[in-house]
């Protein structure tokens, strides 16, 4: 077989385009930011965005549960007695514990 005969890409013959075809392989593939690890990260990203959307909006309720706490005393008492178990003294409180 005579390798003159064999027809070669003309962008195979040129080293520039061999040598920048390669680094774009070795960049896309198998560098540590490859593709597949920026996609990754983009995902990642994604999800904690969406998580801090979430818990800014968990922190506007509870800011507005807390404002309500510190202005309005009834909404104080009936969280003591939801939360902490709280009582008047004339008052006898029964805790009703439902088994699964």
């Amino acid at each position: 077989m005579d390798l003159n005969r064999l027809k070669i890409p003309s962008f195979l013959k040129n080293k520039y385009a061999l040598t920048a075809a390669v680094f774009l392989i070795w960049i896309s593939f198998f560098d540590e930011n490859n593709l597949i690890t920026q996609y990754q990260y983009h995902s990642e990203l994604s999800k904690l965005q969406d998580e801090e959307v979430f818990y800014q909006e968990e922190l506007v309720k509870i800011q507005a549960s807390l404002k309500e706490l510190q202005t309005n005393p009834k909404t104080l008492e009936k969280f003591a007695r939801e939360k902490y178990l709280m009582k008047k003294d004339n008052e006898e409180l029964f805790v009703i514990v439902e088994e699964e």
